[in-house]
């Protein structure tokens, strides 16, 4: 867990903030000027001795700083809030910085995560967040990085995130690891910034992991989208970029849109890279390859990977392929692609942004299809990424869906669970990792909720487990939140969230048409729900807006109709 130390004091219009670090503390700090006249200070003291300071002239954007403490003891950092501004102030130590993660010293009101009591889904220790990237195990811990705007709670100029962790749910956040460029740093005007991508390991003796992301620059010409690499020995800081694609294949047809580079190792051994775009007919992937055994250059344009036309000139994004059932280099082994369909809208349903998952075998340079099924039928479990762990594949996304974004609204940004990716019975599933159920704390019910009484859900922090006597049995489950309409209804249409919320608009169907359920996972949380059906066969999970949780449930269905119902009380 990340540390957050106790609020600046205020004497006067000086703000202090009071910290005890070790010898060789490393403090990041982001502050702005107030006014474009008069420059942002901020200064480090010890015993009354002034040991450095930060300075900032932009008045626009906050600037980033930071300072080496030698020293170890207690150290003031003091400030004058009619000159400076702060967003974000840490502090962690080069040694420990993976095991302890990093402490935070100060994050504005504007950047501040909501308080989230009793809650189990990752979120980031300030501001805005949205797609994982770069997930993976390098070393015996698994890395999470993610798409951040360090300064509100909203979209804006793209940093990447970083967390580490050792079992996919207690999560150590760790320094902010890329950052945008100098002349896209200047201004928050959401230009651009360093967005998605991926992450591997670097090959034979070399130290550390080699990431991939798109540089986005708004308007430039005569790419708005071009592909990075940078390098990390050490698992923390970022190298200087180096430019891995500079432009769109030609004669495709293509769009701006050029975007999220997943790389991975092929059936062949080399490495490949799946790219995101559109043309003038629906969405596509690129398909990539390089003989570098260190994936940083001589990359190869192959072809189309994949096609998706049939919900509008949608753009592919975030593509990510892993292998399923058996070794990356075993022609027998099928493979699962996933990627998101932006601004897609399923005509039946009127859900949007939907997630693919395509099911069939890869031999390095073609994808030969086998089936395919929506990943998500909530569809807030956005821009997912996986990798092969130690025991399968485990995949992340983002829980939620751009439709939900706002100018007005803050949003409680958060990760869905982890989820294992298994081939069964023709089908492709995404049940929670299995230390999911270490969450477990006490089991509160296990009668009232199968009575048919309300049973309050406290914190609302909570698993509901309901097995039926046969596949499909009908049975609604009624859920009181403060903010909007919420149930859960298996029926002869197949399994559906029932939402709706007060916006003046007919709310899509969040429905697995034709599902027929024995066994439902239900997790609750503040700003989610998240439903696995027979292990993961139809995952549905929709986020829900506010920061309250669910305070209640109600379990309605005709006698015989429901063999079990149990509820945990979670917590980490």
């Amino acid at each position: 867990m990340t540390s957050h130390a106790s609020p600046p004091v205020l004497v006067g219009s000086l703000k202090t903030l009071n910290a005890d670090l070790p010898a060789g503390a490393i403090i990041h700090a982001w502050l702005k000027a107030a006014e474009a006249e008069t420059p942002a200070e901020m200064t480090a003291s010890r015993d009354g001795k002034v040991i450095g300071r930060f300075t900032a002239r932009n008045a626009e954007e906050f600037e980033h700083g930071t300072l080496v403490v030698e020293d170890g003891g207690e150290t003031v950092l003091a400030y004058d809030a009619t000159t400076t501004t702060l967003s974000v102030v840490y502090a962690f130590s080069e040694a420990d910085v993976l095991e302890q993660g990093i402490r935070v010293l100060l994050s504005g009101e504007a950047n501040a995560p909501p308080a989230a009591p009793g809650s189990y889904h990752f979120r980031p220790p300030f501001g805005w967040m949205n797609d994982p990237n770069g997930f993976g195990r390098f070393g015996d811990q698994v890395h999470l990085f993610y798409q951040h705007y360090p300064h509100s709670l909203r979209w804006n100029t793209m940093h990447w995130g970083h967390a580490i962790s050792d079992d996919f749910l207690h999560w150590r956040h760790l320094p902010v690891f890329l950052f945008p460029s100098a002349e896209l740093s200047t201004r928050a005007d959401g230009r651009g910034g360093a967005f998605s991508g991926s992450a591997i390991r670097r090959s034979g003796e070399a130290p550390g992991i080699r990431v991939f992301f798109t540089e986005q620059v708004k308007d430039r010409e005569p790419e708005e989208q071009i592909q990075l690499t940078a390098v990390s020995d050490d698992l923390v800081t970022a190298g200087p970029a180096e430019l891995v694609l500079a432009e769109r294949p030609a004669g495709l047809d293509l769009t701006l849109d050029f975007r999220d580079p997943y790389v991975f190792e092929g059936p062949d051994g080399r490495w490949k890279m799946l790219v995101g775009s559109r043309d003038h007919a629906g969405g596509v992937v690129l398909l990539y390859e390089t003989a570098d055994p260190d994936a940083a250059a001589g990359w190869t344009y192959l072809g189309i990977l994949h096609r998706e036309d049939r919900f509008g000139m949608t753009a592919a994004e975030c593509p990510c392929i892993v292998p399923l059932d058996g070794a990356a280099d075993d022609p027998r082994t099928r493979w699962a692609l996933i990627f998101g369909l932006l601004t897609s809208r399923d005509p039946a349903t009127g859900r949007r942004n939907l997630t693919l998952a395509t099911v069939g075998r890869f031999d390095g340079r073609n994808f030969d299809k086998e089936f395919e099924q929506e990943l998500d039928f909530g569809t807030d479990a956005y821009a997912f990424q996986a990798f092969v762990d130690h025991g399968g594949p485990v995949g992340i996304a983002w829980l939620a869906n751009w439709t939900d974004i706002s100018k007005r609204t803050d949003f409680p940004t958060a990760m869905t669970l982890p989820r294992r990716l298994l081939l069964e019975d023709g089908t492709l599933r995404t049940p929670p990792v299995a230390s999911a159920e270490s969450l477990r704390r006490q089991l509160i019910d296990d009668h009232r909720l199968f009575s048919g009484e309300t049973v309050d859900l406290g914190n609302g922090a909570v698993e509901i487990v309901i097995d039926l006597p046969a596949p499909g049995a009908a049975f609604d489950l009624e859920f009181d939140h403060p903010e909007v309409e919420l149930g859960l209804r298996v029926d002869e249409q197949g399994l559906s969230i029932l939402y709706d919320a007060p916006e003046g608009k007919f709310p899509p169907r969040y429905i697995a048409a034709g599902a027929r359920p024995s066994t439902l996972r239900i997790f609750l949380d503040m700003g989610s729900i998240e439903i696995f059906a027979d292990n993961g066969r139809w995952t549905g999970t929709k986020r829900l807006p506010g920061f309250e949780s669910i305070r209640s449930a109600r379990l309605i269905a005709r006698h015989g109709n429901v063999a079990a119902a149990r509820l945990w009380q979670l917590a980490l």
